[in-house]
């Protein structure tokens, strides 16, 4: 890399450390609302519920089970950072605590995806990144 920012990595900042720590550490963590009559969880990382509103909302350890809920498996991606990865899953998935998450799912050919199959979190260590993003690959 020529030292430019990244495309393929996120800004870590005071709110999302957490998440990013945890992920270091291979935790994946979510939201979810503690207030009266919500519950919900929610992913990505708000400071406030989606549903209700509420700023009573606090970090919380998934399981890291999900589901695929939906993938395109993309051939031709002209960002730099991610021409070493061609082709990769981009993927939505169900986590098992209810919310959706946009990833990736890796270790699995393409004729082997369905819908519904279950996934477990792994992560991606990218060298020179400084992240460890959130995938997912068969369970």
């Amino acid at each position: 890399m020529d030292g430019s920012p990244r495309s393929d990595v996120p800004e870590i900042d005071d709110f999302t450390r957490p998440y990013w720590a945890a992920a270091a550490d291979g935790r994946l963590l979510i939201r979810r609302c503690h207030a009266a009559g919500c519950g919900k969880a929610h992913h990505y990382p708000r400071e406030f519920c989606p549903r209700c509103w509420s700023a009573e909302v606090a970090w919380e350890e998934a399981s890291g089970r999900a589901r695929l809920y939906t993938w395109s498996v993309i051939h031709v991606n002209d960002l730099p950072s991610f021409g070493a990865r061609l082709p990769y899953t981009a993927a939505v998935v169900d986590l098992e605590e209810g919310p959706r998450m946009m990833t990736e799912v890796i270790d699995c050919p393409e004729r082997e995806l369905r819908i519904g199959m279950r996934l477990r979190v792994a992560f991606r260590r990218d060298p020179g990144a400084p992240v460890a993003i959130p995938v997912f690959r068969p369970e």
